[in-house]
């Protein structure tokens, strides 16, 4: 038994700057409550708690301790200590609840009479909380500490578990408990096999059925592109109700989106055969439910800002918020400035990426024979991130240089040899060398400190006004300073560009990149408190200190006018709305009504989303929750979703049964299998095995290589080329395919990014398809029987995009992805899984994208490149996204060579007619059929 003081209080760290101040004690003479002195002291009663977790903040984490009434947070945490704490509270709570069982072991007789009538019956599946519901009924302080939630029967004294009935082994063994709830799915499939059969005019598939029968405390379902998550949503609501297990009224359906929602809500209505407005279900979004907890509460409904329930009105609420403060402070204009100019992206070390290659295309605008190659506002190509940030401020200073002027310098011996110093300044005759030199003298590359020394060495004795910075000086953020001390010591003028001609030079995406940080970074500030000392703390642990602490401070400015803003107009936002409602249930002010909550697109959960489902979950006694979602297509991180939620589910909710749903309804298995072990790469995401409805169709994945080129609409071209081909091919086959007249295939024309839409709002007509175009994210949850995805490409707005990994993010995601670029490869499997008979995937011929290559490696031949025009084209068996074209070589011969040199050098001689060209259309007639 607990026979001394244990008491806990935060780290040394958080309380020497003062950042947590409180203390918990556990007594050992008062066992049934703890003492918390935090504003103020008070107890929580043992009875009272029902959950403990630890929750991971930005810079701490917490325990969180959960009453029906109110949630207590104490923070200033380590992991380890944080979990101590956890663990402890746990065992403090049984050792409570063991005595109030030994000293009132009379009534564990009745107990047991009524755990067997339950039992016996095997009238439904049985969760934890089922059982303990059933004891609560029993009158008295055992039935109280046997039904408690954080009741831990291994925690029982051996001399007390000897005691108990037999039927207490459904609590204190959990084999007994899964044994009874696997012989109840087996009879209860087939007692309910023609209510399956037929649900709102579908067959469910076993899994869908097994997901509707099964209902432990907390349940995830992981399901597939296009596996009928719907359809097994609409399947648990109805087979709860023909169970009798929950009134309408305990039930909650939870949404993402309104649209999601009314077609929820309109196929339950339609299965119960009721009217929509009749259903007594509550089938709602996050957002509504969120206001009608606040008007019931209140008496009044809460005041939305006019733009939020507009698609842009975000978007354009924080322009409006950086143009005014643009105009009233000069500090924050330089920063904002800067950072669209200066510090357009992050300078990440070279260890930091898989490879060199990758670094290479991280840095590049384009790789020419040479070197990678990155684009300034001064019009130039430098060879490195760091040497353009130095372009771009001398560019927004209107300071005129020359890059890699050669000159002729002097060797010791009095040889003459020819180097290019970085930037000459013409106006003082100054060379300048950005050297890639670390703090400790050394350098990434090899024989490059000693190469330094020698150049370093040649100015002097030439004569030259020379001066330099380094890599370190990046690194530690005095580059910009010591650049503006040379330049100024030379009485080199700097004049800042005007604003608006700054705007003006910048890509448009650059600025909505920013934006969409922003709009992120705002929903974590304001729902997690953070402070402009917790971001500045953070911004040190990221690779480019230099632009995160400037980000950091902008960020905070405009977080800090949001919410200026709103409170002025006494007006709340969406996220508000969330935590405001979570607030109230926490805060006991609403009573939930719900039992059983179910969440649809649980991949796209938010951390006040989340904390709204276990608020309401742990006020009510005995709920439960059933969580549907793909973590595959968890693509809303810059909305705020955070997938680490679904992956750690049990982590985050609690002991949990985990089903899944691999049977896919839309995509042909190749596609499928090749999405499927594609997107798999990715060791953090849940495995799966999908299985298709529809056979394999060879070849139903094209890779379709276009010439780009500058400033010309390429892919426009190619796609509407694609599409003419694709209806006259369709024409000549249409008794295969068209059931009625009039009937055309439907194809998706997808993009990454907006600026690549070929129609620009005017769809082209055809007889045999009908076309949609739109973005990736948008896409998600559509189908179509081909898609074409355009500028599957290289680039930092190519795919994947460059610039969505922005470890910006990690200023405000306590829990942060590490695999590379590992939401945008979630999006491309989202793109790639809406064709249920083909997809052509259009790429720039020179900078095709490595997503390419892994399609090849993992589908083989079943990837066929070809023209626009359906010739086969010879592709590259050694990089496999090149082709291999004829080449001159020397004495007038030729030989096939790889048209990606020289990042691949693979040759062939010529032997006859090497190349076969052919229109390879056998497999489009199968996909029509299908």
């Amino acid at each position: 038994m607990l026979t001394r003081n244990r008491t806990f209080r935060p780290s040394f760290w958080a309380r020497l700057f003062r950042l947590q101040s409180w203390k918990l004690v556990m007594n050992g003479s008062v066992r049934d409550r703890l003492s918390c002195f935090s504003d103020g002291a008070f107890d929580l009663a043992c009875l009272e708690i029902n959950a403990v977790s630890t929750a991971k903040g930005l810079l701490w984490h917490t325990v969180e301790i959960r009453t029906t009434e109110e949630t207590h947070r104490f923070s200033g945490l380590g992991a380890t200590g944080a979990a101590e704490i956890a663990s402890e509270i746990l065992t403090f709570i049984n050792r409570y609840l063991s005595t109030l069982i030994e000293q009132n072991t009379g009534q564990l007789a009745t107990v047991d009479e009524r755990i067997r009538e339950i039992t016996e019956r095997s009238r439904q599946y049985l969760a934890h909380a089922d059982i303990a519901q059933a004891i609560s009924q029993v009158p008295g302080e055992a039935s109280k500490a046997l039904s408690h939630p954080l009741f831990e029967p291994a925690l029982l004294p051996g001399s007390l578990q000897k005691h108990l009935p037999k039927s207490f082994e459904f609590l204190t063994d959990p084999g007994v408990r899964r044994e009874y709830n696997e012989s109840f799915v087996v009879t209860e499939l087939e007692r309910f096999s023609s209510f399956f059969d037929d649900l709102g005019g579908f067959c469910l598939s076993q899994e869908q059925r097994e997901a509707c029968i099964r209902l432990e405390d907390n349940n995830l379902l992981v399901a597939s592109a296009g596996s009928g998550k719907s359809a097994t949503m609409v399947g648990k609501v109805s087979y709860a109700l023909e169970k009798d297990l929950y009134e309408p009224e305990q039930i909650l359906v939870l949404a993402f989106n309104r649209s999601a929602a009314v077609e929820l809500k309109e196929r339950i209505a339609r299965q119960l055969q009721v009217d929509e407005e009749d259903l007594r279900c509550q089938v709602t979004t996050f957002h509504a439910l969120g206001r009608g907890i606040i008007e019931k509460t209140e008496g009044k409904p809460p005041q939305l800002a006019n733009w939020v329930e507009h698609p842009a009105g975000e978007a354009r609420f924080i322009d409006q918020l950086i143009k005014e403060l643009m105009a009233n402070d000069a500090d924050f204009e330089r920063l904002w400035i800067d950072l669209l100019t200066i510090f357009q992206k992050a300078d990440l070390p070279v260890e930091s990426f898989d490879s060199e290659d990758d670094y290479r295309r991280y840095i590049a605008d384009r790789i020419d024979k040479s070197s990678a190659t990155v684009g300034t506002l001064a019009g130039v190509f430098v060879k490195s991130l760091q040497e353009k940030r130095i372009a771009d401020w001398l560019w927004v200073n209107s300071i005129q240089f020359d890059y890699e002027r050669q000159i002729s310098v002097s060797d010791a011996d009095g040889t003459i040899r020819h180097v290019h110093p970085d930037f000459y300044y013409p106006q003082s005759e100054t060379f300048h060398e950005h050297f890639a030199i670390n703090a400790d003298g050394s350098s990434p590359f090899a024989n490059y400190a000693s190469h330094t020394r020698e150049k370093r060495l040649a100015y002097g004795r030439d004569g030259l006004d020379f001066f330099e910075t380094t890599s370190a000086q990046a690194a530690d953020d005095t580059l910009i300073a010591h650049l503006e001390k040379e330049l100024v010591k030379r009485e080199i003028p700097l004049e800042r560009r005007s604003t608006d001609d700054i705007l003006e030079a910048l890509e448009p995406v650059v600025i909505k990149h920013y934006h969409k940080l922003i709009a992120v970074c705002i929903k974590h500030i304001r729902a997690s408190d953070l402070t402009l000392d917790m971001l500045l703390e953070r911004a040190k642990s990221l690779h480019d200190r230099a632009r995160a602490t400037r980000f950091a401070e902008t960020v905070w400015k405009i977080s800090q006018a949001y919410s200026q803003k709103l409170d002025e107009e006494g007006r709340i936002d969406f996220d508000s709305m969330i935590g405001d409602a979570v607030h109230l249930v926490e805060g006991g002010r609403y009573k939930s009504p719900y039992s059983l909550i179910l969440v649809d697109e649980f991949q796209d959960i938010s951390d006040p989303r989340a904390n709204l489902i276990k608020a309401l979950k742990h006020q009510r006694p005995f709920s439960k929750v059933f969580a549907v979602g793909d973590d595959w297509q968890s693509i809303y991180r810059f909305a705020g979703s955070d997938i680490t939620i679904f992956t750690q589910f049990e982590a985050n909710f609690g002991p949990c049964w985990q089903g899944r749903l691999e049977q896919t309804y839309r995509c042909n298995q190749l596609i499928a299998e090749t999405a499927a072990k594609f997107v798999q790469r990715n060791p953090e995401q849940i495995r799966k095995t999908v299985r298709s409805t529809r056979p394999a169709i060879a070849r139903s994945i094209r890779v379709v290589p276009v010439k780009v080129e500058w400033k010309k609409p390429s892919f426009d071209h190619a796609c509407r080329a694609l599409l003419a081909r694709l209806d006259a091919f369709l024409e000549g086959i249409s008794e295969q395919w068209r059931k009625e007249p009039g009937h055309q295939l439907k194809v998706l024309v997808l993009w990454r990014y907006n600026h690549l839409d070929p129609f620009k709002g005017h769809k082209p007509d055809y007889a045999n398809i009908e076309i949609n175009g739109m973005s990736f994210h948008r896409a998600k949850g559509l189908e179509a029987d081909y898609t074409i995805l355009l500028d599957v490409s290289e680039g930092d707005y190519g795919v994947p995009s460059r610039i969505e990994d922005d470890e910006l993010l990690n200023l405000v995601i306590p829990r942060p992805e590490t695999y590379s670029y590992a939401e945008e490869r979630r999006l491309f499997y989202v793109a790639l899984t809406r064709a249920s008979r083909g997809t052509f995937l259009l790429a720039n011929d020179r900078k095709p994208s490595r997503y390419i290559r892994e399609l090849c490696e993992i589908a083989g031949e079943n990837v066929r490149f070809e023209t626009v025009d359906g010739e086969e084209l010879d592709q590259c068996p050694s990089c496999l996204v090149g082709q291999m074209v004829e080449r001159q070589g020397p004495n007038e011969s030729t030989f096939f060579g790889c048209n990606q040199y020289p990042n691949c050098r693979n040759t062939r001689q010529t032997t006859g007619n090497a190349v076969r060209r052919s229109p390879g259309n056998s497999s489009w007639s199968k996909a029509a059929r299908a």
